[in-house]
């Protein structure tokens, strides 16, 4: 997870768009003296996390429980909202924006021009990958990150060692350095290997990893989807990352050739 399209925040002020971008804001890139000095805690990650969500979810499109986009999501997820000892919790934002991303907190958030591209088994895929980051504790890291962004407002807040109480502006631009922050290409493999895993225990077709990359591939040629900023930039080398997910198969008996792979011409979400 990179970045993806960001509207104006002006002093916290948020405007939000139906069916629009996801409006996160701005923010000034601040390093924080105190950060060596900082006790952040798995307990820190997840109250932080929460409150970042619960920002995002006020300020953005949010799916109903009757919209299709809700029930496809449920439909799929609905048996992994206790997965590998997380306790998770799925919602659509309905942003142009081509994303998904998760939370310390157990949070899942889809976009719904994901879904618009993604068959059911490679919407297993990329959240599947997106779980791992949490399992595997990158989150952790991110927020971390962001907190220090948007509490290194002043000294006090910078030098001490324990998580402070954040105001709803520090929230909107720690939500926004969250969603800003990139994984290491060590995480983004090892939530690979994640995924391909989850995929596989579940009994789902782990060749769906691999075309769910190629999709990301061909969106990141800029001429399909040339009005978005692509997913592809928080999973860069998609298509390396694909032929990875093919020799995996191939290893384990479980390849099937998918043929070419392409960006479908409709919304796959009815």
């Amino acid at each position: 997870m990179k970045r993806i399209v960001l509207s104006v925040c002006l002093l916290g002020a948020v405007h939000v768009f139906q069916g629009q971008k996801i409006s996160l804001g701005k923010i000034t890139d601040v390093a924080s003296k105190g950060a060596k000095a900082l006790t952040f805690t798995n307990e820190d990650a997840v109250k932080l996390s929460k409150e970042s969500v619960e920002w995002m979810d006020k300020n953005n499109p949010v799916a109903g429980p009757k919209d299709p986009y809700t029930i496809r999501l449920n439909k799929l997820f609905g048996k992994h909202k206790s997965q590998d000892g997380l306790n998770l919790n799925y919602k659509v934002y309905k942003v142009k924006d081509i994303n998904a991303f998760a939370c310390a907190d157990g949070s899942v958030r889809v976009f719904s021009s994901l879904m618009d591209i993604m068959t059911d088994d490679e919407l297993l895929a990329v959240i599947g990958h997106e779980i791992g980051h949490v399992k595997n504790q990158d989150t952790k890291d991110a927020i971390k990150s962001a907190y220090l962004k948007a509490a290194a407002l002043d000294a006090a807040s910078s030098a001490s060692s324990a998580v402070a109480t954040l105001n709803d502006s520090q929230i909107g631009k720690m939500a926004n350095a969250f969603m800003d922050a990139s994984h290491s290409k060590k995480q983004e493999s090892e939530a690979d290997v994640y995924s391909y895993d989850f995929m596989k225990t579940n009994k789902y077709n782990v060749v769906a990893e691999y075309t769910a990359f190629k999709k990301l591939a061909l969106l990141s040629e800029g001429s399909t989807q040339s009005g978005f900023q692509k997913m592809f930039n928080s999973h860069p080398d998609s298509e390396k990352r694909a032929q990875n997910i093919k020799k995996r198969a191939e290893k384990d008996g479980l390849w099937k050739d998918p043929g070419t792979v392409t960006l479908p011409t409709t919304k796959l979400t009815k």
